[in-house]
């Protein structure tokens, strides 16, 4: 399970440490906020547009040769820039990590579900989450020094050497996993398995965690500079957010295998407890900040491998990565839809009513889980 771990890792690390830092170390090749806005869209939109291609693809001829093929490009991406390190070359890099990150991405939590039996799903899915949620924490922190000290071809030639290494561990460890026979699928069986709420119910709610993440890591800097806060304040309450939430993931799963904790009583509190975090944060202060990155943490790593473990329980083998390229589409979603909103509501009324606005609808949701019926057939809702 490691090399699958450190999959997790290395694309959460990916996305991170280059976002954060291409403003600052790439002044050569972004001479606009319009400029760095396209840069940054590469990786999510590739991703967008090829997680569900290739966890369908994965399912064809097996998790293993995608999650391989993607690690490899991963590389071969992020050496193309460190080896040209000219501003056309950054494009066709970050154009190829995303592409590359939508393979091995679902490929790998794939082969999580197939690798542990179900017993042990919420506990496999909860270290995957642990690990990419480290990843995220320490993408702009490491990925800055490293800009710092070499720039971003250094940054660049780092990630090839872990994409390498990851892809190598991986071709040692982790077994072949043959594609299953699967029964012939239309378009449209496809879209009826997409809207049934058993793919529906876990995948908003893995959106929902993933929008109100993305809103904290990129808006409650914001708020903290706007309280007066310094730049190191505000990064040690990205970091309290990103910690708590990695905490928490590993103990839900484990949490939801002993039977303590229901799939569908999971969401609702960290559905719940998300919605109580974006409301912390419109307390002013640092109290505030620091309440809402906990929080909102904490709600979220509850809700990740819930999700997933949910999404596995209900979807046979021989379609588990199709579905969890879907899911990660609708995780991507989130991921772009979540700070849109509170953009567009801080834009017209100011940052707090953004937070209070998606707090709404974080709790809104959480009212509807918990008063959906559990299918008869779903033993762990």
């Amino acid at each position: 399970m490691w090399p699958l771990y450190a999959a997790g890792f290395t694309t959460a690390f990916g996305a991170h440490a280059i976002a954060a830092n291409l403003g600052g170390f790439a002044p050569g090749a972004v001479r606009s906020l319009l400029v760095l806005g396209g840069l940054l869209a590469l990786y999510d939109g590739a991703e967008v547009l090829l997680k569900p291609v290739f966890g369908a693809l994965s399912d064809r001829i097996g998790a293993r040769p995608v999650l391989l093929g993607g690690l490899v490009a991963f590389a071969v991406a992020s050496a193309v820039y460190a080896l040209a390190g000219s501003a056309g070359w950054l494009w066709a890099a970050r154009l190829g990590q995303g592409a590359a990150a939508a393979a091995f991405s679902p490929a790998a939590s794939a082969l999580v579900a197939r690798l542990n039996p179900a017993a042990q799903h919420g506990r496999a899915f909860g270290s995957y989450g642990f690990f990419k949620s480290i990843g995220y924490t320490l993408g702009p922190l490491l990925g800055g020094v490293l800009a710092w000290a070499g720039g971003l071809r250094l940054l660049f030639t780092v990630l090839a050497v872990l994409g390498a290494a990851v892809a190598l561990a991986a071709a040692i460890v982790v077994p072949a996993v043959p594609p299953l026979p699967k029964v012939r699928q239309t378009v449209l069986d496809l879209a009826r398995g997409l809207a049934d709420p058993v793919f529906l119910g876990p995948t908003a709610a893995l959106a929902a965690a993933t929008a109100a993440l993305s809103v904290g890591v990129g808006f409650l800097p914001v708020a903290g500079r706007a309280a007066g806060l310094g730049t190191l304040a505000t990064g040690a309450v990205v970091s309290l957010l990103a910690a708590c939430g990695a905490l928490v993931q590993p103990r839900a799963g484990r949490a939801l295998d002993e039977g303590r904790l229901t799939v569908r009583s999971g969401l609702t509190a960290g559905l719940a407890v998300t919605a109580a975090g974006l409301a912390a944060a419109m307390l002013p202060g640092l109290l505030g900040l620091l309440a809402g990155a906990a929080v909102i943490g904490v709600g979220t790593g509850l809700i990740t491998p819930l999700g997933f473990t949910a999404l596995a329980a209900s979807t046979p083998a021989a379609r588990l990565g199709q579905t969890m390229g879907a899911a990660e589409l609708g995780r991507e979603l989130g991921d772009a839809g979540g700070p849109l909103l509170v953009a567009a509501v801080a834009s017209a009324a100011g940052l707090v009513y953004g937070f209070g606005t998606l707090a709404i609808l974080l709790a809104l949701g959480a009212a509807l889980a918990f008063t959906r019926r559990a299918p008869a057939t779903d033993t762990t809702v």
